[in-house]
């Protein structure tokens, strides 16, 4: 089944940088290199254009209420929101406290929650979804405790496409901090993983009513390992990298300043074609899941509705996810499953088990994700072929799968 023809669709996991990105970040490899903390004029250069990238990241967020701190990924801006405000309120006081995340959070978010947790730092509570990958604002005020510190829900589920209400938490905790403000209690910070809304959706923070918004370059055309986490004003946090002062003291290590401008660059460019690309995008992965869903035991995960247009994520009854991929890999298709090949054992996504989807046909997952070069052409070659290997996979599967 092998074929000349490529097809990405794996842009959640990866998107390639934009030639436009590029252009702008080649001069700071081999012309522009000096050290931003230098006193002498190449190194101020340098400064400067750190600055500029800052502000065009802040403007994207409309994050005049707070700071931009550049980091490698989103993992690393998980990793400092998180640790660093818990290690920040520890030295207020003796209570332990308290963390709320989703059950379906990447697992930046949920191996540092755990962690704190087995260092005794935490307490951690779970939230469980609904069947389209929802958080219900009722089942979070049923979690929040007198030591709740920090709310952290994704904006977008990377696995599914579901869009989380953001907004409407966001609100929820302004009217209990507005509370716990009076009472001389602690805040409750909120934290949402952003990584797949930039392109997409609304990402200013205030309408988001957010502390923390982190983010990775590497899923909106800019390089991979450089990300970024916005700081709210008077929120209290501690560097996780320790050493020189740089970003606000906050992250030491010598700025990445080729790689700061792609991201800012990239943020921009996205930010200016953001209605014009989500509504064409939006076009093709309507008609791909629509002719998809045709295939016989083939079902759409997430919600209908409330979802990014880039994603399309199924179940296919009677198939393994991982087998279906090879496959698509052989027909010049690359996609993704929610199952991980761990110790040799396929270990299912955490994801569609919290969503309610048994373990037998969680391994049977499938996600396509569109990209601005994706094109019509691309979509029908990919309809034309799966229901081909799905029915392949079908054939040699064991009874019972």
């Amino acid at each position: 089944m092998k074929n000349n023809f490529s097809v990405y669709l794996d842009n959640a996991a990866t998107t390639c940088v934009d030639k436009e990105v590029f252009k702008k970040m080649k001069p700071f490899f081999s012309e522009k290199y000096a050290n931003p903390s230098g006193p002498y004029w190449h190194s101020q250069v340098a400064r400067g254009v750190i600055d500029k990238a800052r502000e065009q990241v802040s403007k994207a967020l409309n994050a005049s209420s707070g700071k931009i701190v550049f980091t490698s990924c989103a993992t690393e801006s998980i990793n400092l929101s998180h640790k660093g405000l818990i290690e920040a309120l520890s030295k207020k006081g003796d209570q332990k406290p308290h963390i709320v995340v989703s059950s379906i959070e990447h697992s930046a978010v949920l191996e540092t929650c755990r962690h704190l947790e087995k260092l005794c730092l935490v307490e951690v509570s779970y939230l469980p979804v609904d069947k389209t990958g929802l958080v219900l604002i009722s089942d979070l005020e049923k979690n929040i405790r007198p030591n709740t510190a920090l709310v952290s829900i994704m904006y977008v589920n990377n696995e599914v496409g579901t869009i989380e209400p953001i907004s409407e938490i966001g609100k929820f905790l302004k009217k209990i901090n507005k509370k716990r403000e009076l009472e001389k209690k602690q805040k409750i910070f909120f934290h949402t993983d952003a990584t797949q809304a930039i392109q997409y959706l609304n990402i200013d923070v205030n309408f988001l009513g957010v502390d923390f918004l982190s983010f990775t370059g590497h899923k909106f055309y800019a390089p991979k390992g450089i990300g970024a986490l916005f700081v709210k004003k008077d929120t209290p946090l501690s560097s996780q990298i320790r050493g020189g002062s740089q970003e606000y003291g906050l992250r030491a290590g010598t700025e990445n300043v080729a790689f700061i401008v792609g991201l800012a660059e990239a943020i921009t460019l996205v930010c200016s074609q953001k209605k014009s690309q989500a509504e064409r995008i939006k076009k093709l992965s309507q008609k791909f899941i629509k002719e998809a869903l045709k295939i016989k035991g083939l079902n759409l995960t997430g919600d209908k509705i409330k979802r990014v247009p880039h994603i399309a994520s199924f179940l296919v009854d009677g198939a393994e996810g991982e087998a279906m991929i090879l496959l698509l890999s052989d027909a010049g298709i690359s996609a993704s499953s929610g199952s991980a090949c761990t110790s040799g054992s396929l270990k299912p996504s955490h994801v569609l088990l919290a969503m309610g989807v048994p373990q037998e046909k969680a391994h049977g997952s499938l996600r396509f994700s569109l990209g601005k070069d994706t094109t019509e052409e691309q979509i029908n070659y990919t309809l034309k072929v799966l229901p081909e290997i799905i029915s392949k996979v079908r054939a040699l599967a064991p009874k019972g799968i």
